[in-house]
């Protein structure tokens, strides 16, 4: 009797906190949010209307619909979260001036220890670039670039073994170019040679505290943890309680968490081995060794947590150099003229016939240095990144106590705000043909001006401090790449799909890779 007589206590309570109260404080609308669309008749009481559409698998297209289909600049996605289309609120809210501060999501997503993306507080944010800054600085590149180039060369000879052997078999291009990007990001963070594009798996070790290994899939594993955040973060007030149950009553969820365990052991036993090493004095060049110590040589004293924590930030960015890399080469095929521009100005800096090339048939690697100012490789990469941005959600910053004007708004204190880049770089007041691939639109002064709308790294003092790296990777790759091979899709009416989650994770890309004869373009022979 006292047992059911507590239960129906404490279901009186919730019911009175989710409902009661909520509706309470939509009425009384002390913020004056209630002039704004709602994302759904609930969302005025409720986090739970985003948190589902967040686990449909795209939310941003449903905020383009609504900003850009409906006409709505702003859109209220639950009892205390606003999203704008773009334009001026990207530098209110993003910009190096903002006095927006990252939103208390952030909070939730953090393990024992803030990295570089979820740290709150502005001087441990500060602390943190400066330790990070001389290791991703343009002066470095130089260092990683054989580390990128020794991958790509690897991935290419993959390609032509799979011509021989597998001619009538398609190629996963996005899987193969995730290999590429495991490979390539954990050894300039960790000098880590995985080979999983030799091994054709991204099968590795994965270790917990008590010493234990087991093989898990750093794919697999990265995935859940993007699932996980990006699915219930947006519920912050009850995260962790929300957690808790979904991790009793759903199998996914109880995977998915299982998954996640499995990254943090994979990231703790590679971050390991590479102590290991610096334990011993190995000379050596990467991310691991600028946490360590400065470039003067005086140490960090970093905590092992902290360390791990931006490890496992720097390699996850796998998965968006991955993903975006994959989206340009989608998009080049969908786009023959645009591919075929793209051939003609890498073969102008490459040897254009087998006598030219020093390897003689082996694949031929760009050099950083001969395509590095190549404006047309840079405009393909960067329109590739404005339709497919691979962090496409909004990210979440939340208003001074004071309050702040964004687009001629007044939104009040402690209110969380962002803008989908998805949706931003689709504004047709400032991109022409929104939805067209159009590298030629960042070429020129046009190019420049469109800059301060282009957020597929964020903005500002926020901005992604590996974008370099990011860059160098892309670059060398798909220069390297359409350079050697003509692609096509194994099946021209597929189209690959894409799962939002923090990341725009593409699925499967199955298409072929022929060889061409570099200047001798497609359906002209040779």
């Amino acid at each position: 009797m006292l047992g059911m007589m507590l239960l129906l206590g404490l279901l009186a309570s919730l019911f009175f906190r989710f409902v009661i109260w909520a509706i309470f404080v939509y009425l009384r609308d002390p913020k004056g949010l209630r002039k704004y669309p709602l994302l759904h008749p609930l969302s005025g009481i409720s986090d739970i209307p985003f948190m589902l559409e967040s686990m449909r698998g795209f939310r941003s297209a449903t905020l383009l619909q609504l900003h850009y289909g409906q006409g709505h600049p702003i859109i209220r996605l639950g009892p205390n979260a606003l999203s704008f289309a773009g334009g001026q609120a990207i530098p209110a809210i993003y910009g190096h001036s903002t006095p927006t501060t990252k939103d208390r999501q952030y909070l939730n997503a953090a393990g024992s220890h803030f990295h570089l993306a979820d740290v709150v507080d502005r001087k441990e944010h500060a602390r943190k670039r400066k330790v990070l800054a001389s290791a991703f600085a343009a002066k470095h590149l130089e260092d990683w670039e054989y580390k990128v180039a020794d991958k790509v060369h690897r991935l290419m000879q993959r390609f032509d073994q799979h011509l021989v052997q597998m001619p009538d078999d398609p190629l996963d291009y996005r899987s193969w170019t995730n290999l590429f990007t495991i490979d390539s990001l954990c050894d300039i963070c960790l000098s880590e040679r995985l080979n999983c594009i030799d091994r054709g798996t991204d099968s590795v070790t994965a270790e917990d505290l008590a010493g234990r290994t087991k093989e898990v899939s750093f794919r697999d594993c990265l995935y859940a943890t993007f699932h996980i955040v990006g699915d219930l973060v947006w519920s912050y007030e009850w995260y962790h309680v929300v957690s808790w149950v979904l991790q009793r009553v759903s199998r996914q969820y109880a995977r998915l968490s299982q998954l996640g365990n499995g990254w943090s052991q994979l990231v703790h036993h590679l971050t390991k081995r590479r102590w290991e090493r610096y334990v011993r004095d190995e000379p050596i060049s990467d991310i691991f060794a600028a946490l360590m110590e400065d470039p003067a040589g005086n140490p960090q004293d970093l905590e092992w947590g902290e360390v791990l924590a931006e490890i496992s930030l720097a390699i996850s960015g796998s998965s968006s150099t991955s993903n975006s890399i994959a989206s340009t080469m989608q998009l080049l095929i969908e786009n023959p003229d645009k591919m075929r521009k793209l051939q003609e100005e890498v073969d102008s800096v490459m040897p254009t016939q087998l006598d030219d090339n020093p390897d003689g048939d082996a694949p031929t690697v760009a050099s950083y240095d001969q395509i590095k100012s190549l404006p047309y490789l840079r405009a393909v990469i960067d329109e590739s990144l404005r339709l497919y941005p691979p962090i496409s959600h909004g990210l979440p910053r939340e208003t001074p106590k004071e309050g702040m004007m964004i687009m001629d708004e007044w939104v009040a204190g402690n209110t969380t705000v962002s803008v989908s880049a998805y949706v931003a770089h689709r504004d047709p007041a400032v991109f022409d043909q929104p939805e067209s691939f159009v590298p030629e639109r960042w070429l020129g002064e046009q190019g420049r001006a469109l800059q301060s709308r282009f957020i597929a790294f964020s903005a500002g003092a926020r901005g992604c401090i590996g974008r370099p790296i990011s860059y160098l990777q892309a670059s060398i790759l798909l220069a390297s790449l359409v350079h050697r091979y003509d692609f096509q899709m194994w099946d021209s009416r597929c189209k690959p799909s894409r799962r939002e989650t923090m990341n725009l994770i593409m699925g499967p890309m199955p298409g072929a890779a022929l060889l061409r004869q570099p200047g001798v373009f497609s359906g002209e022979g040779g």
